[in-house]
């Protein structure tokens, strides 16, 4: 009887276990997911797992037109970002595009000029933006736009974000964790090189930094190691009672 009145709770384990392991976001690299630019209908010619955050980049340069066509992909409850900053690395000065997901459930998309750390506004950027538009697929927030770049750039500072807060229309504070401070970079446009990297500077695409256990999603990796304790936890006790 008591083997009996374990069942629900390893259903239940075993419930978890399932949606840890079938979790799209956190289970595929860039290169597994299925991306393509809405105003082209083709999958973008680079893609890179960022390194912090759990994040994704997809993207497409064309050197014709000085254009770099993105999308970035992370999961959050609140806000996501992908910035370029024209002037250094980091946050201050960085030009945001950004999904933020409003009280109704909808997600918007729109472009701030981050000047401070104390001031984040909405404003036109400092470069042409267009195809700016954001959805939720999967458990994912995605984030598609295009933006003018200069000419003959062959590298980008680019910073990235999460937060799991809105104030109606506009971001809340992300966590100062590490991985927070860290998600900033260099992007390379030269045709088919797939690199960023946290920190001061660009690494090339042989030794592109991948997402560590510690910085992708936490949260269902934790889901994952707690359903993964208690179904053997729950099976000891299920062999003791025979």
């Amino acid at each position: 009887m008591a083997s009996l009145s374990l069942l629900p709770i390893l259903r239940l384990s075993l419930a978890l276990l399932l949606v840890a392991m079938a979790s799209p976001a956190e289970s595929l690299t860039c290169k597994s997911q299925d991306v393509t630019d809405s105003s082209s209908g083709m999958a973008y010619a680079n893609c890179t797992d960022l390194p912090y955050l759990g994040a994704y980049l997809h993207y497409t340069y064309n050197a014709a037109n000085s254009s770099l066509s993105v999308a970035f992909i992370a999961v959050s409850t609140g806000w996501i970002s992908w910035a370029i900053n024209p002037t250094a690395q980091g946050m201050v000065g960085a030009q945001a595009l950004m999904a933020l997901k409003t009280e109704n459930g909808s997600v918007v998309a729109k472009t701030f000029n981050i000047s401070s750390y104390h001031s984040i506004v909405e404003s036109k950027l400092s470069f042409d933006v267009w195809n700016l538009k954001a959805d939720v697929k999967n458990g994912t927030t995605r984030l598609f736009g295009s933006v003018t770049v200069p000419a003959d750039a062959t590298s980008l500072n680019q910073v990235w974000q999460v937060g799991d807060r809105v104030n109606g229309i506009l971001p809340r504070i992300h966590s100062m964790e590490p991985d927070h401070k860290k998600s900033m970079g260099t992007l390379f446009l030269a045709a088919n090189t797939t690199a960023s990297a946290g920190g001061g500077g660009g690494v090339t695409p042989e030794v592109a930094r991948t997402p560590t256990p510690a910085s992708g999603a936490p949260g269902i990796q934790k889901a994952f190691s707690c359903a993964l304790s208690m179904m053997s936890t729950l099976l000891l006790c299920l062999m003791g009672f025979r």
